[in-house]
């Protein structure tokens, strides 16, 4: 299952809106870039009448589209650009991934037609035995998507909760999954993506193992060839985050390259969590860091010894997935870019 490779060349226009969405900075400083570099993006349904947390409209996505076509992006099959994050080959910048999760109806009923209208080729990721049933897909649609090009990949059997299954059990919903997408589509996806973008060590290691060539949270950032392949980030994109400045914005991004990262494990029981990370001196000057908490906003940020930073936490996460998003400007008007993902029960 290949997708069929997209690309819009050209200068982008400047965005004064990123400007006003984080306004106040001073003035940023420069920095390398990885050998090759991505932004992702996760959507799940569209224009129906869905949770407005996992729910473009229709408008919105059109103008996102828009903005890919004609804003000098590189739309990339997303399997190539794992390819080059694997193999530490350039991409073009401003190169762009598209997939979209849990195979719902308004895939091929809504965004498939914009997509193959647009040219631009994309990742289904897909629960197998969620197919043919309720606001989902069916199979019938699923292989005309695949006939097309479009890239299917594995989001296990039943779009299950890893994080609270054992280690047995969610390797039958994935091996499950592999041979139900084989018998009805003929190949066996090479892509995976964690329901609800949940991963522990103990996860990220068994997904590592099962000859996948990558997997996908999504936790807001940019993919890039130092990044853990079976960890990558996604920006989701809906309707409380969806307008055209957002996702301007998440286009722009770069990576933030970032090690040494704590808590190691997402599932957390201390609250608030004690969260740090040291980055890449590639990165520059640190004094512009900002790391913002889902649901507090904008948290203490300390530099302690070299450049390890620690993001104090002074009130307590809300509990479920919750997010730690970390920006730093660049010289050109760029934002770099880490984003954690943690489970608070």
């Amino acid at each position: 299952m290949t997708e069929r490779r997209h690309t819009t060349v050209g200068w982008r226009r400047r965005l004064a809106a990123l400007a006003v969405l984080l306004a106040g900075a001073p003035a940023p400083a420069g920095a390398a870039e990885p050998a090759a570099s991505a932004v992702i993006f996760a959507y799940q349904r569209f224009g129906d009448d869905g949770d407005p947390s996992n729910t473009i409209a229709v408008e919105q996505f059109e103008a996102h589209l828009r903005e890919l076509r004609r804003g000098g992006y590189a739309v990339l099959p997303v399997g190539e650009i794992v390819a080059a994050l694997r193999d530490g080959k350039a991409l073009p910048d401003h190169a762009v991934g598209i997939t979209i999760d849990d195979a719902h109806v308004s895939v091929y009923t809504t965004a498939w037609p914009r997509l193959r209208a647009a040219g631009l080729p994309f990742t289904v990721f897909v629960s197998s035995e969620t197919l043919d049933t309720g606001s989902r897909m069916s199979w019938a649609q699923l292989r005309e998507l695949a006939a097309s090009g479009v890239t299917i990949g594995n989001q296990t059997a039943g779009y299950v909760r890893m994080i609270d299954q054992d280690r047995a059990y969610n390797i039958g919903q994935i091996l499950r999954a592999q041979d139900q997408l084989r018998a009805m589509l003929g190949d066996a996806p090479k892509l995976f993506a964690y329901p609800y973008g949940e991963a522990t060590t103990a996860l990220r290691d068994m997904v590592a193992g099962m000859r996948f060539d990558a997997a996908f949270g999504i936790h807001s950032g940019v993919a890039h060839s130092q990044a853990d392949r079976f960890q990558l980030p996604r920006f989701p994109l809906a309707d409380a985050f969806g307008s055209i400045e957002r996702f301007r914005l998440s286009a722009d991004a770069l990576p933030l390259v970032v090690s040494e990262v704590s808590p190691t494990e997402a599932v957390r029981t201390e609250n608030p969590p004690h969260v740090g990370f040291t980055i890449d001196p590639a990165m520059g000057d640190l004094d512009q860091l900002a790391c913002f908490a889902s649901g507090l906003g904008r948290a203490r940020v300390e530099q302690l010894g070299g450049r390890r930073i620690e993001v104090r936490l002074d009130e307590k996460l809300l509990p479920g997935r919750t997010r730690i998003n970390c920006t730093l400007p660049t010289s050109d008007g760029r934002w770099r870019w880490f984003g954690l993902q943690l489970s608070i029960p």
